[in-house]
């Protein structure tokens, strides 16, 4: 069986009225260059010019079906490796190619295609840049993204955490109950937090509370919560707290994990990961990530 990432996206989703979004956000008004190339039949190659790992082409491809492009040959896909340097000429690599199209609806889904694929193979390039260092590390446990996404984005950037084989994490409120210290603050207690929270969620919504200490941790596992993330921790506070609360909890019927955020960068991940910590979730996979180099130029003949 052949697993394809693009089967994640439903064929009808909403995910396709962005794209149209965008198109129009593009052109607002007059399309000045439409008028100047006119009704002009040619090819054009899109590049890449960076190595990266590829993400985006399910959307990329969506924008070029809304333009009207029908003649267009991919040679890669969602989650290929590729190295300009090694796999290309010329310091880029041909990864689709458009024939006798007409050149203002590739010149309409020029921009847009490449800012997506840019954004997109830079954060599974990132993303897979981190897990792979995490698991030579010898960590075994989850890297996973955070919720702090770009506004409208946010489809693509999960998608892109996933391709280059992190843990998106929860998409959004209603993906899973996650109490922080407002939250419990608001309330008056954990507990009585975890228990409204299930009586909404039911048995199939996980729960996760923040806590900002060993103490806290314990009424969150005894509540029934069932990640717990350890806030306001630090180094080796953070190891010795994580393995005293697996060691209480160890002969007991409660089932949890604990997650640690923020903190982990490319730099510290060697010193920074424990085994006791099932999950390191951070926003440096996604957010304030750099882009990859992707271009496209009609073929001169």
């Amino acid at each position: 069986m052949s697993l394809n990432y693009e089967h994640l996206l439903p064929l009808n989703g909403e995910w396709k009225q962005k794209i149209t979004d965008w198109l129009s956000e593009d052109v607002a008004s007059f399309d000045y260059g439409a008028y100047v190339v006119g009704d002009n039949l040619d090819d054009a190659n899109l590049y890449c010019k960076q190595q990266c790992v590829l993400s985006g082409v399910v959307f990329a491809k969506e924008v070029y079906k809304q333009c009207g492009i029908t003649n267009i040959e991919w040679f890669y896909k969602d989650g290929d490796y590729l190295d300009p340097q090694t796999m290309g000429k010329d310091g880029k690599i041909v990864v689709a190619k458009i024939t006798k199209t007409e050149v203002r609806k590739i010149l309409l889904a020029e921009r847009l295609s490449l800012n997506i694929l840019s954004r997109s193979s830079g954060i599974a390039t990132k993303s897979n840049q981190i897990i792979t260092l995490a698991r030579s590390s010898g960590y075994k446990g989850i890297i996973a993204g955070t919720r702090k996404t770009t506004p409208g984005f946010r489809l693509v950037d999960k998608y892109s955490m996933i391709i280059g084989g992190c843990d998106p994490h929860r998409y959004d409120l209603s993906s899973m109950i996650m109490l922080k210290d407002n939250h419990i603050w608001s309330v008056g207690s954990i507990t009585k937090a975890v228990e409204s929270a299930r009586k909404v969620g039911g048995f199939s919504v996980k729960i996760e509370v923040e806590v900002q200490s060993e103490e806290e941790a314990n009424e969150a596992i005894e509540a029934g919560a069932d990640i717990i993330m350890l806030d306001n921790f630090s180094g080796d506070g953070l190891k010795v707290a994580a393995e005293s609360i697996k060691s209480k909890w160890s002969n007991t019927q409660k089932s949890f994990l604990l997650e640690c955020s923020g903190g982990l960068t490319i730099d510290n991940i060697g010193n920074y990961l424990s085994n006791t910590i099932d999950i390191y979730s951070t926003s440096s996979i996604h957010q304030g990530t750099g882009i990859a180099d992707f271009s496209l130029k009609i073929v001169k003949h």
